[in-house]
């Protein structure tokens, strides 16, 4: 299942899109949670008694700042939570 988590308002779309059945199998024991310098996941269980990840309620209405020392405007290197995802479960739309 994919789980997205955001907003979009008049600037644009500013979700954080989390494969779960992805997430499930992770390799490196949830990298994700220390890989974002701002902390925003933290793990929770699903309704099939599966850990996985999502971002903190604080954090959903806020991603387009809060991830904005992650994503310059130009020479954009590659953001530390989608790395440090080995399963490849994170996206982000914008």
């Amino acid at each position: 299942m994919i789980a997205n988590y955001g907003y979009k308002d008049g600037s644009g779309e500013y979700y954080i899109s989390i494969d779960t059945d992805k997430c499930i199998d992770c390799p490196v024991g949830r990298a994700c949670l220390t890989g974002c310098p701002k902390g925003m996941f933290e793990t929770m269980t699903d309704d099939y008694d599966d850990e996985v990840v999502q971002i903190k309620q604080s954090f959903r209405r806020n991603l387009a700042y809060d991830c904005a020392d992650c994503k310059p405007s130009s020479n954009r290197p590659p953001l530390p939570c989608v790395v440090a995802c080995t399963p490849a479960a994170i996206k982000h739309s914008w």
